[in-house]
């Protein structure tokens, strides 16, 4: 198991250290390779393809940090999550500009419909269009992070998330008070 996160690990840096240089798209499996000095079979026996390399390096570096985290309110797996990005943006500014099949917009995606699934059943029970509800904050919130992240310079983790949280909660009392009236 230890040799194996070895050769993952270091086809992630071969990855990150080419990507600052060059496009996702004109980078190869046998480009990755040739920079850590290993086989292809190497590469596909641990990955499809580098599209699943990137989603491991996501996965790796942050999901299996913040499970280890007991965390008590959502904000702050956000402000944890902002971090990473911000600590890590030059790779997901180029990251998120991947598109098509197995992208890792549609695997970041596919992450927080799941945990934004879990918060929509708490809030809206048994209601039939869930899955709208769940859709809608679901590209909200990934084009948020897509747009802050893909600014050269952008704000801080803690500035984005600070607005973030005015944007929602402030929203949210204006639609809590019309209703209450």
């Amino acid at each position: 198991m230890a040799d194996s996160n070895i050769t993952k690990r270091a086809l992630a840096s071969a990855l990150k250290g080419l990507m600052e240089s060059q496009p996702f798209d004109k980078i190869s499996v046998g480009d990755i390779c040739e920079k850590c000095e290993m086989n292809r079979k190497s590469f596909y026996y641990h990955f499809k393809d580098k599209y699943d390399l990137v989603n491991w390096i996501y996965h790796t570096e942050f999901i299996l940090v913040a499970r280890q985290k007991e965390y008590t309110i959502g904000w702050d797996l956000i402000e944890d999550l902002c971090s990473y990005f911000y600590e890590n943006q030059g790779f997901y500014r180029k990251t998120f500009n991947i598109d098509g099949q197995n992208s890792f917009s549609d695997y970041f995606r596919d992450i927080v419909s799941m945990i934004i699934t879990a918060d929509m059943g708490i809030i809206f029970g048994d209601d039939e269009h869930i899955d709208f509800y769940v859709d809608f904050y679901s590209d909200a919130f990934v084009c948020a992070i897509k747009r802050w992240i893909s600014v050269k310079n952008c704000i801080s983790a803690e500035d984005f998330v600070g607005r973030l949280k005015k944007c929602l909660l402030g929203t949210s009392n204006k639609i809590f008070r019309e209703f209450a009236e």
